[in-house]
């Protein structure tokens, strides 16, 4: 199946390069594997630090399993050729 993000090789690059974003979507993907989603979901609406964007498009983010398991893929396969 095709896959429009797996393109985006230029976003995923940038998540490897920034150590924050990285464990944040490592920690996704961990949730998202063990269906404890719901528990950064409830993390992220609670957060006062961050906006109503960026608390949206984190939970679009952390519900879509696809995209998680292509990052962490994507991170432990660029972290071990680093």
């Amino acid at each position: 199946m095709y896959q429009p993000w797996l393109e985006d090789l230029e976003s995923l690059e940038a998540i490897s390069q920034n150590e924050e974003a990285r464990r944040i979507f490592l920690r996704m993907a961990a949730l998202s594997q063990s269906g404890r989603t719901s528990n950064f979901v409830v993390e992220v609406a609670l957060d006062g630090d961050l906006d109503a964007a960026t608390k949206g498009r984190l939970v679009e983010l952390a519900q879509d399993e696809s995209f998680l398991l292509a990052v962490e893929d994507y991170l432990v396969r660029t972290h071990r050729l680093h």
